[in-house]
């Protein structure tokens, strides 16, 4: 039986901060002018931002760039607000509450319970998830008052952030700067998910990329996956709570914030990675691309030409060990299947050969659903027998439909 995506369930999440309500702190740090990127960045992805700002944020930005970026007025003074008792009122709409950047003495605040501004009365009143971005001069930082603050604030559960090595405002380098816009979104993703996803305390592995099987030293055998699914379901399944290793052939691709990262080259190389990590994992999900095969004997130096018989010209292959289906465990199994003729018959027949639970199988000659694209056009064959096929959709939004389908199967 084929079913269309009119006819299924799920969740098809394009933008998983949409609907949200994130209170974003901003305290005095020069680097407070990076959090009007911030707050555009939150409203972007379909947040409703509400800004509260200590009196000497306001030296740095001024409290109307934030008003213009999210259209609300950002709080500065309890005592001037249209709300009453506005610390609590906003604390308790938020389903996070973000402090970028973050400074030293408010660190200090946070971990003794003080309230002295409108930052930190609000933190005091949340018991939404709190992710902090530190920023300030790695001496600073550096200072065992300050670790003690961090590590207080960690062992209550709040995300620490960075900070980022850099060159700082002072002209030195080091640790101190605040971390990038998309890690701190990263954050507080990986934040909410870990509240109320439905794969909290589940380990999750994803595979991605392509291998690269040496032919000599400069050459290899490989193809053109650029990682692009992997990584997107090693996102979505930390925003859904789960704690996720990614193992991954070369990629160019930025590591998913709060997501464990395994480099490998080979076929060889990522079974050795994902054999200690399946043994006790809740799902495995199986995106990457391994070569079918290998140079039989990969040279020890560069082939010239000149040293090649013009007529042998044949490339001896043996075939690489098939990753999943030698794997034991795994929990709920995914594999994948790209296909370029007979999809449905080349992925149910891997199936049983895999051992999956589900195959997720897409045309690679399809305009829109091949290798290095922002889209997938995908169908899901269940070992039961369904077929679901999904429309054209982003990477992202097709690892949530994955996604939904293990986590039912997991509860």
């Amino acid at each position: 039986m084929t079913s269309t995506l009119a006819e299924t369930t799920g969740t098809y999440r394009e933008r998983p901060l949409d609907g949200r309500t994130i209170a974003l702190g901003v305290t005095g740090s020069i680097s407070a002018y990076k959090a009007a990127d911030l707050a555009s960045k939150l409203r972007q992805a379909g947040a409703s931002v509400e800004v509260l700002m200590t009196e000497a944020a306001t030296r740095f930005i001024a409290p109307l760039t934030f008003q213009s970026l999210t259209g609300q007025a950002a709080i500065v003074d309890m005592f001037e607000t249209e709300e009453a008792e506005a610390h609590v009122e906003v604390a308790r709409r938020a389903d996070a509450f973000l402090i970028a950047p973050a400074t030293a003495d408010c660190l200090a605040r946070l971990a003794y319970g003080g309230g002295g501004d409108m930052v930190t009365l609000t933190a005091l009143a949340t018991t939404a998830p709190v992710v902090v971005a530190p920023a300030m001069d790695s001496q600073m930082w550096a200072n065992a008052a300050v670790e003690a603050n961090v590590g207080a604030l960690v062992e209550r559960g709040v995300e620490v952030v960075g900070p980022a090595e850099g060159r700082l405002a002072s002209g030195r380098f080091g640790a101190g700067r605040l971390a990038e816009t998309p890690a701190i979104l990263g954050a507080v993703r990986a934040a909410i998910g870990r509240r109320e996803g439905d794969l909290c305390g589940r380990a999750v592995i994803v595979t991605a990329g392509g291998t690269q099987e040496p032919l000599d030293p400069v050459r290899y055998i490989g193809n053109r996956s650029s990682g692009r699914m992997g990584f997107s379901l090693a996102a979505a399944a930390r925003d859904r709570g789960a704690r996720v290793s990614l193992v991954t052939g070369p990629s160019q691709l930025t590591t998913p914030y709060g997501v464990d990262r395994v480099d490998v080259k080979t076929v060889e190389e990522m079974l050795g990675a994902l054999e200690p990590l399946t043994e006790r994992c809740d799902a495995l999900l199986m995106a990457a691309a391994p070569a079918d095969f290998r140079p039989l004997e990969a040279s020890g130096q560069k082939i010239k030409k000149a040293t090649l018989n013009e007529d042998d010209m044949t490339l001896p292959l043996t075939e690489t060990p098939d990753i999943i289906s030698t794997l034991p465990g795994g929990g709920v199994r995914v594999a994948f299947a790209a296909e370029t003729e007979n999809l449905k018959a080349n992925a149910t027949a891997k199936l049983a050969a895999k051992r999956a639970d589900f195959i997720v199988a897409n045309d690679v000659t399809a305009a829109g659903s091949g290798f290095g694209t922002e889209t997938n056009e995908v169908t899901i064959f269940h070992r039961e027998g369904e077929a679901e096929r999904l429309p054209l959709l982003s990477k992202y939004a097709v690892a949530h439909a994955i996604l939904d389908r293990v986590a039912a199967r997991l509860t």
